[in-house]
């Protein structure tokens, strides 16, 4: 098979979608690897180093998806890449389609077999693609959200942790899960008091065994996050229903009770965002202000330290990619049941039903269409 790796095109993005050791890797197991020019740079990786590793470098973007039976990525397709898609052709990379009606319909039209990292789940119920770049978000999250809260970036003027005789900074979490928790430990460490909000009492029992009293965990309905919200310093969004779109769990009315300068963080933002006053935003223009609460909704937060995302996102999707070069994605799906979740359109047909439900949108079973 021949595996194409194409330089991102996103604001900001810098990551990539496969190192020059798994180039190697899959040249040894009889594969062709094309990498674009420059594809790694940004992750500090040279084209040099994929010349070594047995990869080709193509010149133009045209070029190596034309060439490609199996493109990898790490984001979604951009509009100006939608002329590369085709039929038969392979694309795995994070998609998130489920707020992303135009680009569905763009690979539906193209017949395009997409397998989406966010939702690809093992056995146990784990998403294995997802866990390193929520850990590196919740681990971001915090920090821009301390960041931002600078008077000379808007905010209120806090930090996070205070100093003797200062109270701390208050830090609200929707969401107890990998982002939640990750976002809460680097909080913890700045010396943030933290509150976690979660619906789910056995998580937050955990939460509570791994903080002990450095947290408060409160179970999630609306009048707790409503009031939770009005004593915020940072807030963020760390809520995940996989593959759908998120729930707006705080709503406009409630940042009429908010201080004017706090900081909202919506980590949830690739899939739609949790605040309902969020929009998309890019690294070049990150932040934007409603009713005098600074929003930042930035949809590919981990591009923000590239050099660390590629290498923690790259230990995880190595394995299921070369199970697709190996197999093709049918003979993949057969062995890897995790590996079906991941199919997320196949044949001009959505095969995920949480995107066909967030669009209005007919699904049928991977199964059905093969």
């Amino acid at each position: 098979m021949i595996i194409g790796v194409p330089k991102e095109v996103k604001d900001h993005e810098a990551r990539v979608g496969l190192l020059p050791s798994g180039a190697k890797a899959l040249k040894e197991a009889g594969h062709k690897v094309l990498a674009q020019a420059g594809a790694g740079l940004g992750s500090s990786i040279t084209d040099e180093e994929y010349r070594g590793a047995g990869a080709e470098i193509v010149p133009t973007a045209g070029d190596l998806w034309s060439k490609s039976d199996l493109v990898v990525k790490v984001k979604e397709p951009q509009p100006s890449e939608y002329g590369f898609l085709r039929p038969n052709l392979l694309l795995f990379t994070y998609l998130h389609l489920a707020p992303l009606p135009e680009l569905t319909d763009k690979l539906l039209e193209a017949k395009v077999a997409g397998v989406a990292y966010e939702t690809i789940r093992e056995s146990d119920g784990s998403l294995p693609l997802l866990t390193p770049m929520s850990e590196v978000a919740g681990r971001l999250a915090t920090q821009v959200g301390a960041q931002y809260l600078e008077a000379p970036n808007g905010g209120r003027g806090i930090m996070l942790g205070g100093v003797p005789g200062v109270a701390p900074a208050n830090v609200v979490i929707i969401g107890g899960g990998i982002v939640g928790h990750h976002a809460a430990k680097i909080a913890v460490g700045m010396g943030a008091h933290v509150t976690i909000i979660d619906r789910n009492l056995n998580r937050l029992r955990e939460l509570d065994d791994i903080y002990a009293s450095s947290v408060v965990t409160l179970a999630s309905n609306e009048y707790t996050i409503r009031e939770s919200l009005r004593h915020a310093d940072l807030v963020v969004g760390a809520v995940l229903i996989p593959g759908a779109s998120a729930p707006k769990l705080v709503r406009r009315d409630m940042l009429a009770g908010m201080k004017k300068g706090a900081v909202m963080v919506d980590v949830a933002i690739d899939q739609g965002g949790c605040f309902e006053t969020s929009h998309a935003t890019t690294h070049t223009d990150p932040v934007y202000f409603v009713d005098g609460v600074l929003h930042y909704c930035v949809s590919n937060m981990p591009a923000a330290v590239p050099h660390t995302s590629t290498f923690a996102l790259n230990n995880a999707t190595f394995p299921y990619l070369m199970e697709l070069a190996n197999r093709g994605l049918e003979g993949a799906c057969e062995k890897s049941p995790a590996l079906c979740e991941g199919v997320n359109t196949y044949k001009g047909q959505v095969t995920y039903p949480a995107v066909a439900e967030s669009q209005g949108k007919k699904w049928k079973s991977l199964s059905a269409v093969v």
